[in-house]
């Protein structure tokens, strides 16, 4: 046998000649990026959902420092459903609807509601109510609270 002919021959067999991928190696990286996306996707979802309920978490936040504020200004909670009394500019999203429960006029506490409008979503309420701070003087205190998804949680004063 020729010596050139067993070169190129060895060349063949040893793969040096090889160009592309074959279709079991194309295979294996596209099971391997359908894998990493199955986990992936969930995980993404559910980031997207804590960030809508973040917005809940504010809102509800700021509306428990404004009642606050309110209170310290005028002595009583702000009237319910009353957002221009707060002075926030606050008002409904696609993800949420926001409401205030001052349990009437002279009321000791109000209530600052987020009740979601999709079922995958926590619902959260604050509540700001007189109370008596650790030095003994009277005070506003505030607390949050959560939800189950779909669900506005009740937040009773400690």
């Amino acid at each position: 046998m020729n010596s050139a002919l067993k070169a190129k021959l060895i060349q063949h067999f040893a793969g040096k000649n090889t160009k592309g991928f074959t279709l079991i190696e194309l295979l294996v990286v596209i099971i391997i990026i359908g894998i990493l996306a199955a986990i992936a996707l969930p995980s993404f979802l559910n980031q997207a959902n804590k960030a809508r309920q973040s917005e809940a978490q504010t809102y509800v936040g700021a509306m428990n420092r404004a009642q606050q504020a309110f209170y310290l200004e005028n002595r009583e909670f702000a009237a319910q459903g009353n957002f221009a009394d707060l002075e926030l500019g606050l008002s409904d999203t696609e993800n949420y609807t926001y409401t205030i429960d001052n349990g009437g006029a002279g009321s000791t506490e109000a209530t600052n509601v987020a009740t979601p409008t999709g079922p995958d979503l926590k619902g959260f309420a604050g509540t700001v109510w007189l109370g008596t701070g650790d030095d003994g003087n009277a005070t506003t205190l505030a607390k949050l609270c959560e939800g189950d998804p779909g669900v506005v949680p009740p937040c009773p004063i400690d």
